[in-house]
């Protein structure tokens, strides 16, 4: 997990905290792993066999409606695991109870918006400029709605 949350080429897409020592990355390792004990997020890892390739997210809960964000390490890139998983993920949560997942990528990352339209998701009118890394990034929304 500190290898994910420390690689350079995911911090380019997924908002990471630069970390100015490792005790920090071990701090945020804990905060992440707390939170996936926790009713009050959505937090998991996505394994190939044994080995963790990345992890999902919740970035807000508001009632029946979840945004989330996903990682998949850069090693396992355009393999189909980022659309396995989110397929996966979005069925459990409607399973859960949620009406509508939705989650935003910088318009710049293609490979993550096609995983979430590969998974029904349909980009809706929300977009931002966000401010990361010293760069304005436009970010565009997808959502999927329960039927």
């Amino acid at each position: 997990m500190i290898e994910l949350l420390t690689n350079e080429n995911i911090k380019e897409t997924f908002m990471i905290p630069d970390f100015h020592s490792m005790s920090e990355a071990i701090s945020m390792f804990k905060k992440i792993q707390s939170y996936s004990y926790s009713d009050d997020h959505y937090e998991l890892g996505i394994y190939l066999e044994e080995n963790l390739i990345g992890f999902v997210n919740d970035v807000s809960i508001e009632n029946e409606k979840i945004e989330l964000g996903y990682v998949i390490d850069p090693n396992f890139h355009n393999k189909g695991y980022a659309t396995e998983s989110l397929a996966a993920v979005i069925k459990d949560l409607f399973q859960k109870g949620f009406k509508e997942v939705y989650a935003g990528a910088f318009e710049s990352n293609k490979a993550s918006c096609k995983v979430m339209e590969k998974c029904g998701m349909k980009r809706i009118d929300k977009e931002e400029d966000i401010l990361y890394k010293d760069k304005t990034h436009h970010c565009v929304y997808y959502s999927i709605k329960q039927i």
